[in-house]
């Protein structure tokens, strides 16, 4: 557990350190890593091509850091816990020396079926321990996993196979979520008849629901693993080969493929993840995340496992079978560290603070929220209820593109204010620039987010496009790595996201965040979630279209418009008052969570025809019905 920042003193003088002597600094975190041979260089970089390689020619194999060095000091500790989607279901279980043995027989099953260092491995599971088996086994034996959320349709599963010419496809019968078994290998065999790479799939039996298997073709997990041997030696690697490819929708429809490479993202992810959380050895730790995501790598599998930690995946739904469940579990297994989103925070909120009574959740140290900024209402709920008013709020700021956690307070240390992301951490070096480029230098500023200078879990190239890795991150602003994000840097310094640029809405030459503006609207007691956007307006250029999801129990919706204008004159001033707002049921969203402000944008333009593919969104039904009700 070296490497822990204890005081804000001593967050200060490694902050220093971090941006004064990059090498040394990180070379002295790499160094508690066991590495096969180790760098000749810390880091080698330019922005331009652009070129970042961390830890050159050193050699290693990731997993020997997960398993093999944990096995002798913490064999018997529990690795993974596994929640099933009902609470009646037995729990699993997974020691060190349990997962190190389930991790190297199914690295010798890949192995068996002809996957060699540098193929492609398409993983499409449910959020059961053998997702997690599955990565490693694949980092184990050198190929290269990319993780599918598996709620994306088959077409969008189809479209990555396509884009890494994959060889195997390691999949479920089925899937349970809440009420609904969802049925996996049907959605993996429509996409395979628009793929021509496959060679395999490898199927794990979940729900016990039919399938199809294609002989030739199709094999079952248990079948697989039966009688093979538990020894397996790990490949030797490259600091910068490949570990994984994980797929971001992008702006052109197509989507991206992230890559990270292996010894910079093992370092950062343990070092963030142990200063962020403030891990102790004895703690059990909780990302409700989905492995589909950069969160479930970053912070339920590599960084927490890294660092010898207890980490839960849980498989069902914080609703199911009641809002209380997320709160069930913590004080059904002493969770300390509990990190979620806060669009599961606002969406428990909606239901009061009846689900919690019934728990304690005394055992919690540390909450965090990821995937969005966090607004103030949500996080002083969270706060009061279920931290009780003496748990720090990590509210982290990350993107898939940087692997792990960049600006975040760190709990004990960093001073907390609400729906700020506060610091950068030790080796994080950001910059705001306004629309030229131009650095604002000082406090009480606003404009873009950029990052100056390389850290060591961030993107490499985008898969088989590297000119496309250049243009989206690198080509706005010479030498920068450009967020997407705007920024605002308080008085004290503290860094507040604003939400992505192109969701910036520039009213009567007002520029404003529709973070800023959201958060104003959710400050009404009756309003459960907004998302704003600019439409064109005649005399302001863009008026402000506000999407509400709210309580009308005794109101009608005519006064609720009203009441919910002048709350935002009120937190922001008239000038952000939205024009036009309407009551839905529900928002467009990502599976992740992420708002389709690109769905919205277009309703509010009145331009319907060209929404492009909807069927990825958690709930595609209700774009209709948001059509309608603009109509």
């Amino acid at each position: 557990m070296s490497n822990r920042i204890h005081t804000l003193g001593g967050y200060i003088h490694e902050y220093q350190k971090s941006v004064l002597e990059p090498e040394n600094f990180w070379s002295r975190v790499a160094d508690s890593f066991y590495w096969r041979k180790r760098w000749d260089k810390v880091v080698d970089w330019n922005f331009d091509e652009p070129k970042v390689q961390w830890f050159v020619n050193a050699k290693l194999n990731i997993t020997e850091n997960i398993l093999d060095r944990h096995l002798f000091t913490m064999g018997d500790k529990p690795a993974i816990i596994w929640e099933p989607n009902e609470p009646d279901e037995p729990n699993r279980i997974l020691t060190y020396k349990e997962l190190h043995r389930e991790v190297c027989k199914f690295s010798n099953v890949l192995k068996k079926n002809g996957i060699e260092k540098g193929d492609r491995v398409i993983i499409y599971m449910p959020m059961v321990p053998e997702a997690a088996v599955a990565m490693l086994a694949c980092a184990r034996v050198g190929a290269i996993h990319s993780v599918v959320f598996a709620g994306f349709s088959a077409q969008s599963l189809a479209d990555r196979i396509n884009d890494c010419q994959a060889k195997m496809v390691l999949t479920s019968d089925g899937n349970f979520r809440g009420k609904k078994s969802i049925p996996v290998k049907a959605v993996v065999d429509e996409a395979l008849a628009q793929t021509d790479t496959i060679q395999n799939v490898i199927c794990f039996k979940r729900t016990g629901t039919d399938v199809t298997m294609e002989s030739g073709r199709d094999l079952w997990w248990h079948e697989e693993m039966q009688g093979i041997s538990e020894e397996n030696k790990a490949e030797e690697m490259d600091s910068e080969d490949m570990l994984f490819i994980l797929y971001t929708s992008g702006s052109t429809g197509k989507p991206k493929g992230v890559v990270h490479t292996c010894g910079g993202y093992m370092v950062y992810t343990q070092y963030t993840f142990n200063n962020v959380f403030q891990y102790s050895s004895d703690d059990v730790y909780w990302c409700t995340a989905d492995v589909g995501w950069i969160t479930g790598h970053s912070y339920i599998v590599y960084g927490p496992l890294l660092a010898g930690a207890t980490t839960i995946m849980f498989e069902g739904v914080p609703t199911y079978p009641n809002p209380g469940r997320f709160w069930a579990i913590v004080d059904k297994y002493k969770v300390n560290q509990f990190y979620t989103a806060p669009t599961a925070i606002r969406a428990l909120e909606a239901f009061g603070t009846e689900p919690i009574e019934p728990y304690k959740l005394d055992s919690l140290k540390v909450l965090g929220t990821v995937g969005e900024p966090i607004n103030e209402e949500a996080w002083h709920w969270y706060h009061d209820h279920i931290g009780k008013g003496k748990c720090p709020i990590v509210d982290t700021w990350w993107q898939t593109e940087t692997g792990g956690i960049l600006i975040s307070p760190i709990p004990g240390v960093t001073p907390t204010k609400p729906a700020y992301a506060t610091l950068p951490l030790p080796g994080i070096q950001p910059i705001i620039v306004d629309s030229e480029g131009n650095e604002l230098k000082g406090n009480s500023v606003q404009g873009n987010l950029c990052i100056k200078f390389p850290w060591p879990s961030m993107l490499r190239t985008t898969y088989g496009d590297h000119e496309r890795c250049k243009n989206t991150y690198f080509s706005n602003y010479k030498g920068l790595y450009f967020t997407g994000d705007g920024v605002k840097r308080d008085e004290d310094g503290y860094y507040r996201i604003l939400g992505r640029v192109d969701d910036v809405i520039n009213v009567s030459g007002h520029r404003m965040g529709t973070a800023e503006v959201e958060n104003a609207i959710n400050e009404h007691p009756k309003v459960i979630e907004s998302a704003v956007v600019g439409y064109p307006h005649d005399i302001k250029g863009q008026g402000i279209y506000a999407y509400v999801i709210c309580d009308l129990a005794n109101r009608s919706e005519d006064n609720l418009k009203n009441e919910i204008k002048e709350t935002v004159s009120k937190i922001i001033g008239p000038i952000a008052k939205p024009e036009k707002i309407q009551i839905v049921p529900g928002l467009p969203k990502t599976r992740s969570g992420k708002i389709m402000r690109r769905i919205l944008r277009k309703v509010a333009e009145g331009d319907t025809s060209s929404l492009g593919d909807t069927s990825t969104l958690l709930n595609p039904e209700v774009v209709d019905e948001i059509i309608k009700g603009a109509q």
